[in-house]
């Protein structure tokens, strides 16, 4: 094989087809027809001598040539792709730059606020379009379709790359007239009534079952370790949403710290610490190896950081 005879689009498409596996998404990301993914898939064939793609009982899946060529072709073009950038300094006060990012609910009313701030002084032109865990999936992010997502994760592809923006504690939150709003003791939590509030990543969720402790997440599994299991009766997604009604309706919910923040006057709320011990929550950035080099996102990653230290 001569390389000199390989169409570089063809290094495209099968970088593509291996991360998709399915011919109609390839096609859709590259914003091309499906016959013509199928051309490219064809051609890629004759090129490799290899099926590359084999239909199985989960679907189509690569070969072990094809496994292998993956990480090469995406090291390639990462590498391509960066040497192309253009590389003019970012002016901060002249961009007009829409940045997409996802962002929990959670990371949105604690950090997205100051970091508005900074930008109607930094960058006045720049627009954030605000995205949910539910809009986008991390083929998005590694398409470079999202600029960034900031949440709390536990399995990433090893492709993304991260960065820490904060830890926080969970702590316990309810109405000053909450039978153990004064004594919140292990047995007094038990006995009262929760809110579950969580945000599971990226993805459509699904309905909860109280019995299934591992999707209910960080509390439930805690309390499961020592034995024990809180009743729930309101399941939401949205922590303001749950420390409205734990506010309304005199119920417990158990949040991290930074979301209560903007309830700290609320001459009604009462803060207390959990009766049990609970892992820290840590929120993430996370972005495409595309824009790792990218010269305007370099610039937020920087100012996210400042924000989120100046927030501690």
């Amino acid at each position: 094989m001569n390389i000199a005879n390989i169409d570089l689009n063809l290094l495209i498409y099968l970088d593509v087809l291996l991360r998709e596996q399915n011919v109609t998404r390839a096609a859709s990301q590259l914003n091309i027809t499906q016959p013509a993914m199928s051309n490219g898939l064809k051609r890629l064939r004759n090129l490799l001598n290899d099926p590359i793609l084999v239909r199985t009982s989960d679907g189509m899946s690569p070969t072990e040539k094809a496994r292998k060529l993956q990480p090469v072709v995406r090291k390639v073009l990462l590498e391509l792709e960066q040497a192309l950038q253009p590389s003019e300094q970012f002016v901060a006060q002249e961009s007009d730059r829409v940045y997409r990012i996802m962002a929990s609910d959670y990371a949105a009313s604690t950090l997205l606020p100051p970091l508005l701030s900074r930008l109607q002084v930094e960058a006045p032109h720049v627009s954030l379009d605000i995205m949910t865990p539910s809009d986008v999936t991390f083929h998005d992010v590694e398409a470079g379709k999202i600029d960034m997502a900031i949440n709390r994760f536990e399995d990433l592809p090893i492709s993304f790359h991260q960065k820490q923006v904060w830890m926080d504690d969970f702590v316990c939150l309810t109405h000053k007239d909450h039978p153990a709003a004064d004594d919140l003791t292990l047995e007094n939590y038990l006995a009262s009534q929760h809110i579950w509030v969580s945000k599971t990543g990226f993805g459509v969720g699904v309905g909860m079952d109280t019995k299934d402790v591992q999707k209910l997440g960080w509390v439930d599994e805690a309390l499961a370790a020592i034995g024990k299991q809180r009743k729930i009766c309101v399941f939401t997604r949205n922590y303001h949403v749950a420390i409205q009604l734990a506010l309304e309706k005199k119920l417990l919910v158990t949040v991290p710290k930074r979301a209560c923040h903007s309830y700290l006057n609320d001459g009604n709320l009462v803060i207390r610490k959990p009766p049990f011990e609970l892992p820290q929550l840590e929120l993430k950035m996370i972005w495409s190896p595309l824009l790792h080099h990218d010269a305007s996102h370099i610039w937020l990653r920087r100012l996210i950081n400042e924000v989120a230290l100046q927030a501690k």
